[in-house]
């Protein structure tokens, strides 16, 4: 079992959970070949995400031939809050969501 995690990306967890769901349960070559093919922004970054677990694989002496995506869970993350000038000199309150993405790759 091989772990790799995307902590603080700049994204909110609702529009990274629709690209995450696509890859569950995928093997990893036709994991590559959805996201290369997706055109949500969330794509670029899970590709990279995979890449890296590939390179944990690697390191701890697993083969990388025949690995799933066992798990892919994304949770919120921090929440940054901005002021935008409202009506009448009020302040709007604007929250930038982040995502916590967390990639379990294990063997059939």
């Amino acid at each position: 079992m091989v772990i790799a995690s995307l902590t603080n990306y700049r994204q909110s967890p609702r529009k990274v959970r629709l690209v995450a769901s696509l890859i569950k349960g995928k093997t990893v070559a036709h994991a590559l070949d959805m996201l290369g093919v997706t055109v949500k922004r969330a794509s670029d970054p899970l590709v990279k995400l995979i890449h890296s677990a590939l390179a944990n694989a690697r390191d701890r002496g697993i083969s990388t031939e025949g690995l799933y995506i066992k798990e892919c869970s994304v949770n919120q993350g921090l929440t940054m809050k901005r002021m935008m000038p409202g009506a009448r000199g009020t302040g709007f309150a604007i929250r930038k969501k982040t995502s916590h993405v967390k990639l379990v790759l294990d063997k059939k």
